[in-house]
Protein backbone atom coordinates (compact mmCIF):
# COMPACT_ATOMS: atom_id res chain seq x y z
CA UNK A 1 0.00 0.00 0.00
CA UNK A 2 1.50 3.98 -0.96
CA UNK A 3 1.79 6.33 1.63
CA UNK A 4 -0.88 8.10 0.17
CA UNK A 5 -3.40 5.41 0.37
CA UNK A 6 -1.85 5.53 4.15
CA UNK A 7 -2.45 8.67 4.95
CA UNK A 8 -5.61 9.60 2.68
CA UNK A 9 -5.74 12.35 0.28
CA UNK A 10 -7.09 14.59 2.42
CA UNK A 11 -3.80 14.56 4.69
CA UNK A 12 -1.83 14.95 1.58
CA UNK A 13 -4.03 18.50 0.60
CA UNK A 14 -4.22 19.72 3.63
CA UNK A 15 0.07 19.76 3.82
CA UNK A 16 0.38 20.83 0.18
CA UNK A 17 -1.92 23.74 1.23
CA UNK A 18 0.36 24.29 4.50
CA UNK A 19 3.69 24.76 2.29
CA UNK A 20 2.18 27.02 0.04
CA UNK A 21 1.04 29.67 3.06
CA UNK A 22 4.38 29.15 4.22
CA UNK A 23 6.28 31.72 2.18
CA UNK A 24 3.05 33.93 2.35
CA UNK A 25 3.65 34.63 5.93
CA UNK A 26 7.40 35.08 5.68
CA UNK A 27 7.35 38.00 3.37
CA UNK A 28 5.26 40.04 5.85
CA UNK A 29 7.54 41.79 8.26
CA UNK A 30 6.78 42.84 11.97
CA UNK A 31 7.59 46.43 13.12
CA UNK A 32 10.44 46.70 15.67
CA UNK A 33 8.23 48.46 18.58
CA UNK A 34 11.22 50.82 20.22
CA UNK A 35 12.64 52.51 17.07
CA UNK A 36 10.61 54.88 16.67
CA UNK A 37 10.49 56.03 20.02
CA UNK A 38 14.34 55.85 19.93
CA UNK A 39 14.62 58.27 17.23
CA UNK A 40 11.69 60.02 18.76
CA UNK A 41 13.81 60.92 21.84
CA UNK A 42 16.96 62.13 20.64
CA UNK A 43 15.53 64.43 17.26
CA UNK A 44 16.17 67.62 17.70
CA UNK A 45 17.28 67.60 21.30
CA UNK A 46 20.68 69.94 22.20
CA UNK A 47 23.98 68.60 23.27
CA UNK A 48 26.33 71.34 24.75
CA UNK A 49 30.67 70.39 25.12
CA UNK A 50 32.43 72.16 27.01
CA UNK A 51 36.14 71.26 27.20
CA UNK A 52 38.93 72.57 28.93
CA UNK A 53 39.96 73.95 25.33
CA UNK A 54 39.91 72.97 21.58
CA UNK A 55 42.27 72.75 19.00
CA UNK A 56 44.10 69.56 20.53
CA UNK A 57 43.68 65.89 19.73
CA UNK A 58 41.95 64.97 22.73
CA UNK A 59 38.77 67.53 22.75
CA UNK A 60 38.75 67.28 18.71
CA UNK A 61 38.67 63.92 19.05
CA UNK A 62 35.78 63.68 21.70
CA UNK A 63 33.68 66.24 19.79
CA UNK A 64 34.38 65.04 16.04
CA UNK A 65 33.63 61.27 17.61
CA UNK A 66 29.96 62.62 19.09
CA UNK A 67 28.87 64.32 16.17
CA UNK A 68 29.62 61.01 14.25
CA UNK A 69 27.27 59.58 16.42
CA UNK A 70 24.87 61.71 17.09
CA UNK A 71 24.17 63.97 14.27
CA UNK A 72 22.59 61.49 12.59
CA UNK A 73 19.89 61.15 14.71
CA UNK A 74 18.91 64.91 14.80
CA UNK A 75 20.83 65.77 17.82
CA UNK A 76 22.22 69.75 18.05
CA UNK A 77 25.55 70.47 19.30
CA UNK A 78 26.82 74.08 20.79
CA UNK A 79 30.46 73.83 22.07
CA UNK A 80 31.56 77.04 24.72
CA UNK A 81 35.55 76.95 24.55
CA UNK A 82 36.93 78.41 27.48
CA UNK A 83 40.52 78.14 26.42
CA UNK A 84 42.24 76.88 29.32
CA UNK A 85 40.64 79.47 31.48
CA UNK A 86 38.77 77.88 34.32
CA UNK A 87 36.69 81.05 35.05
CA UNK A 88 34.96 81.19 31.40
CA UNK A 89 34.50 77.97 31.80
CA UNK A 90 32.25 78.41 35.03
CA UNK A 91 30.44 81.12 32.95
CA UNK A 92 29.67 78.84 29.70
CA UNK A 93 28.66 76.32 32.51
CA UNK A 94 26.34 78.55 34.29
CA UNK A 95 24.72 80.18 30.56
CA UNK A 96 24.12 76.62 29.92
CA UNK A 97 22.19 75.92 32.51
CA UNK A 98 20.13 78.84 31.81
CA UNK A 99 19.65 77.74 28.03
CA UNK A 100 18.84 74.14 29.29
CA UNK A 101 20.58 71.65 26.65
CA UNK A 102 19.44 68.04 26.82
CA UNK A 103 22.90 66.95 27.75
CA UNK A 104 26.12 68.80 29.15
CA UNK A 105 29.46 66.81 27.89
CA UNK A 106 32.34 68.68 30.45
CA UNK A 107 35.66 68.43 30.44
CA UNK A 108 36.38 69.56 34.31
CA UNK A 109 39.81 71.73 34.58
CA UNK A 110 39.79 70.48 38.52
CA UNK A 111 37.65 68.94 40.47
CA UNK A 112 36.17 71.64 42.61
CA UNK A 113 35.30 74.50 40.48
CA UNK A 114 32.33 73.29 38.26
CA UNK A 115 31.06 70.34 41.01
CA UNK A 116 28.21 72.52 42.42
CA UNK A 117 27.48 73.98 39.07
CA UNK A 118 26.68 70.36 37.81
CA UNK A 119 24.86 69.37 40.57
CA UNK A 120 22.65 71.82 39.60
CA UNK A 121 22.26 71.08 36.41
CA UNK A 122 21.18 67.53 36.79
CA UNK A 123 18.74 69.04 39.31
CA UNK A 124 17.41 71.09 36.54
CA UNK A 125 16.58 68.31 34.39
CA UNK A 126 20.04 67.94 32.24
CA UNK A 127 22.31 64.82 31.92
CA UNK A 128 25.74 65.79 32.89
CA UNK A 129 28.32 63.16 31.31
CA UNK A 130 31.84 64.22 32.57
CA UNK A 131 34.61 62.74 30.50
CA UNK A 132 38.54 62.19 31.35
CA UNK A 133 38.70 64.51 34.19
CA UNK A 134 35.90 64.27 36.81
CA UNK A 135 34.51 66.54 39.52
CA UNK A 136 33.42 65.98 43.08
CA UNK A 137 30.11 65.85 41.98
CA UNK A 138 29.56 62.14 40.83
CA UNK A 139 27.12 62.71 37.62
CA UNK A 140 24.94 60.38 35.63
CA UNK A 141 27.70 59.66 33.51
CA UNK A 142 31.93 59.64 34.46
CA UNK A 143 33.37 58.38 30.53
CA UNK A 144 37.50 58.05 31.25
CA UNK A 145 40.80 56.89 32.02
CA UNK A 146 41.57 55.62 35.08
CA UNK A 147 44.13 57.84 35.99
CA UNK A 148 45.86 56.01 39.13
CA UNK A 149 46.03 52.44 36.22
CA UNK A 150 48.05 54.81 34.20
CA UNK A 151 50.29 56.07 37.42
CA UNK A 152 50.57 52.66 38.53
CA UNK A 153 51.40 50.83 34.85
CA UNK A 154 53.78 53.82 33.70
CA UNK A 155 55.62 53.63 36.77
CA UNK A 156 56.24 49.73 36.77
CA UNK A 157 57.59 50.41 33.49
CA UNK A 158 60.32 53.46 34.36
CA UNK A 159 61.07 50.98 37.66
CA UNK A 160 61.66 48.13 35.28
CA UNK A 161 63.64 50.23 33.15
CA UNK A 162 65.89 51.43 35.94
CA UNK A 163 66.82 48.04 36.74
CA UNK A 164 71.12 48.03 37.43
CA UNK A 165 71.11 51.84 36.94
CA UNK A 166 70.99 55.07 39.10
CA UNK A 167 67.36 54.32 40.06
CA UNK A 168 66.94 58.04 39.89
CA UNK A 169 63.50 59.28 38.81
CA UNK A 170 61.53 62.47 37.59
CA UNK A 171 57.90 63.08 38.19
CA UNK A 172 56.25 65.28 35.64
CA UNK A 173 52.90 66.56 36.82
CA UNK A 174 49.98 68.38 35.13
CA UNK A 175 48.40 70.51 36.91
CA UNK A 176 48.43 70.09 40.48
CA UNK A 177 44.39 70.99 41.05
CA UNK A 178 43.25 68.52 38.11
CA UNK A 179 41.73 65.30 38.64
CA UNK A 180 43.89 63.68 35.71
CA UNK A 181 46.96 64.88 37.65
CA UNK A 182 46.47 64.07 41.45
CA UNK A 183 44.72 60.53 40.52
CA UNK A 184 48.11 59.73 38.77
CA UNK A 185 50.12 60.94 41.09
CA UNK A 186 48.50 58.38 43.91
CA UNK A 187 49.00 55.68 41.18
CA UNK A 188 52.42 56.97 40.89
CA UNK A 189 53.10 56.63 44.78
CA UNK A 190 51.13 53.07 45.26
CA UNK A 191 54.25 51.70 43.13
CA UNK A 192 57.21 53.74 44.39
CA UNK A 193 55.74 52.28 48.16
CA UNK A 194 56.99 49.10 46.78
CA UNK A 195 60.31 50.34 45.54
CA UNK A 196 62.61 51.90 48.10
CA UNK A 197 65.08 51.68 46.01
CA UNK A 198 64.07 54.19 43.63
CA UNK A 199 65.10 57.90 44.63
CA UNK A 200 62.66 60.64 43.01
CA UNK A 201 65.26 63.34 42.60
CA UNK A 202 62.11 66.04 41.09
CA UNK A 203 58.13 65.94 41.13
CA UNK A 204 56.97 68.95 40.15
CA UNK A 205 53.76 70.59 38.33
CA UNK A 206 54.11 71.60 34.14
CA UNK A 207 50.78 72.32 34.45
CA UNK A 208 49.64 70.60 30.94
CA UNK A 209 52.19 72.71 29.42
CA UNK A 210 55.12 71.69 26.96
CA UNK A 211 57.23 74.53 27.17
CA UNK A 212 57.30 74.20 30.97
CA UNK A 213 57.81 70.37 30.91
CA UNK A 214 60.68 71.38 28.70
CA UNK A 215 62.09 73.65 30.67
CA UNK A 216 61.82 71.76 33.60
CA UNK A 217 63.50 68.12 32.70
CA UNK A 218 66.18 70.76 31.15
CA UNK A 219 67.11 71.28 35.00
CA UNK A 220 66.71 68.02 36.56
CA UNK A 221 68.91 66.28 33.40
CA UNK A 222 71.24 68.97 34.24
CA UNK A 223 71.37 68.17 37.99
CA UNK A 224 70.95 64.39 37.28
CA UNK A 225 73.25 63.57 33.95
CA UNK A 226 72.43 60.01 35.37
CA UNK A 227 68.72 59.77 35.46
CA UNK A 228 67.36 56.57 34.26
CA UNK A 229 63.35 57.56 34.13
CA UNK A 230 60.58 59.97 33.63
CA UNK A 231 57.00 59.33 34.82
CA UNK A 232 55.22 62.02 32.75
CA UNK A 233 51.49 62.54 32.88
CA UNK A 234 50.44 63.26 29.63
CA UNK A 235 52.41 63.22 26.03
CA UNK A 236 50.66 66.49 24.71
CA UNK A 237 52.89 67.94 27.60
CA UNK A 238 55.63 65.44 27.52
CA UNK A 239 56.45 66.56 23.79
CA UNK A 240 58.80 69.04 25.94
CA UNK A 241 59.97 66.77 28.15
CA UNK A 242 61.29 64.08 25.45
CA UNK A 243 62.83 67.63 23.72
CA UNK A 244 64.70 68.20 26.60
CA UNK A 245 65.66 64.61 26.90
CA UNK A 246 67.10 64.65 23.09
CA UNK A 247 68.71 67.97 23.61
CA UNK A 248 70.91 66.64 26.08
CA UNK A 249 71.87 63.01 24.13
CA UNK A 250 69.98 61.05 26.47
CA UNK A 251 67.25 59.70 24.26
CA UNK A 252 67.40 55.51 24.70
CA UNK A 253 69.16 56.43 28.13
CA UNK A 254 66.28 58.10 30.04
CA UNK A 255 63.21 56.21 30.03
CA UNK A 256 59.57 57.95 29.21
CA UNK A 257 56.44 56.58 30.08
CA UNK A 258 53.07 59.03 29.45
CA UNK A 259 49.96 59.22 28.99
CA UNK A 260 47.62 60.50 25.98
CA UNK A 261 44.72 59.87 23.52
CA UNK A 262 46.10 57.74 21.26
CA UNK A 263 46.33 60.20 17.82
CA UNK A 264 49.12 58.95 15.82
CA UNK A 265 50.93 61.94 15.67
CA UNK A 266 51.28 62.49 18.97
CA UNK A 267 51.52 58.93 20.28
CA UNK A 268 52.56 56.72 17.95
CA UNK A 269 55.11 58.09 15.76
CA UNK A 270 56.81 59.89 18.87
CA UNK A 271 57.25 56.14 20.10
CA UNK A 272 58.48 55.29 16.70
CA UNK A 273 61.31 58.00 16.58
CA UNK A 274 62.06 57.05 20.38
CA UNK A 275 60.64 60.22 21.39
CA UNK A 276 58.20 58.54 24.09
CA UNK A 277 59.09 54.74 25.45
CA UNK A 278 55.54 53.55 26.88
CA UNK A 279 52.80 55.76 26.04
CA UNK A 280 49.47 54.55 27.57
CA UNK A 281 46.38 55.39 25.08
CA UNK A 282 43.10 56.04 26.02
CA UNK A 283 42.14 55.78 22.81
CA UNK A 284 39.75 59.08 22.04
CA UNK A 285 37.47 57.44 19.50
CA UNK A 286 36.54 54.68 21.81
CA UNK A 287 35.56 57.23 24.75
CA UNK A 288 33.71 59.35 22.08
CA UNK A 289 31.56 56.04 21.38
CA UNK A 290 31.20 55.39 24.69
CA UNK A 291 29.98 58.51 25.86
CA UNK A 292 27.66 58.85 22.39
CA UNK A 293 26.26 55.74 23.40
CA UNK A 294 25.58 56.91 26.98
CA UNK A 295 23.63 59.71 25.71
CA UNK A 296 21.70 57.35 23.39
CA UNK A 297 20.64 55.18 26.47
CA UNK A 298 19.93 58.34 28.66
CA UNK A 299 17.72 60.36 26.63
CA UNK A 300 15.74 56.84 25.30
CA UNK A 301 15.22 55.91 28.95
CA UNK A 302 13.62 59.18 30.29
CA UNK A 303 15.59 58.56 33.39
CA UNK A 304 15.49 61.89 35.68
CA UNK A 305 18.80 63.34 35.56
CA UNK A 306 21.09 62.81 38.27
CA UNK A 307 19.25 59.31 38.90
CA UNK A 308 21.35 57.19 37.91
CA UNK A 309 25.11 57.11 38.37
CA UNK A 310 28.01 55.23 36.72
CA UNK A 311 31.31 55.25 35.29
CA UNK A 312 33.06 53.50 32.36
CA UNK A 313 36.85 53.46 32.56
CA UNK A 314 38.56 53.10 29.41
CA UNK A 315 40.55 49.99 28.66
CA UNK A 316 43.87 51.38 28.23
CA UNK A 317 46.43 50.39 25.42
CA UNK A 318 49.99 50.43 25.53
CA UNK A 319 51.57 51.68 22.87
CA UNK A 320 55.48 50.96 22.24
CA UNK A 321 57.84 50.53 19.72
CA UNK A 322 56.62 46.71 19.23
CA UNK A 323 53.03 48.20 18.09
CA UNK A 324 53.40 51.61 16.99
CA UNK A 325 53.40 50.48 13.27
CA UNK A 326 50.23 49.08 13.61
CA UNK A 327 47.53 50.63 11.85
CA UNK A 328 45.19 49.30 14.92
CA UNK A 329 47.19 50.89 17.51
CA UNK A 330 46.07 54.32 16.92
CA UNK A 331 43.74 56.79 15.01
CA UNK A 332 44.06 59.83 12.71
CA UNK A 333 42.13 62.93 13.46
CA UNK A 334 41.50 63.80 10.12
CA UNK A 335 40.20 60.52 9.83
CA UNK A 336 37.90 61.03 12.53
CA UNK A 337 36.15 64.24 11.13
CA UNK A 338 35.47 62.98 7.77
Amino acid sequence: MTYLHKCGLGSVVALLLACLTVPAFAQKGIDEPFQKSFKDSLAGKTVAYVPVAMNFDLTEGWYAGLKKELEPYGVKFEIRDPNWNTNAGAQAVTSLISEKPAVMVIHNPDVQTYAKLLQRAENEGIYVIQINMGSAYRSSAFVGANWIEIGERDTDAVVKACQGKSNKIAIMQGALSAAASAYTLKGVENVLAKHPEIKVVSSQAADWDAAKAKAIAQTVLKQNPDLCGIVGFWDGMDIGTAAAIKEAGLTGKVYLATSGGGERKGSCELVKNGSFDLDLSYDVPTQAEQMAGTIKWLLSSGVKAGSVKGSEYTTLIPVTKANADSEMTCWNLSDLKK
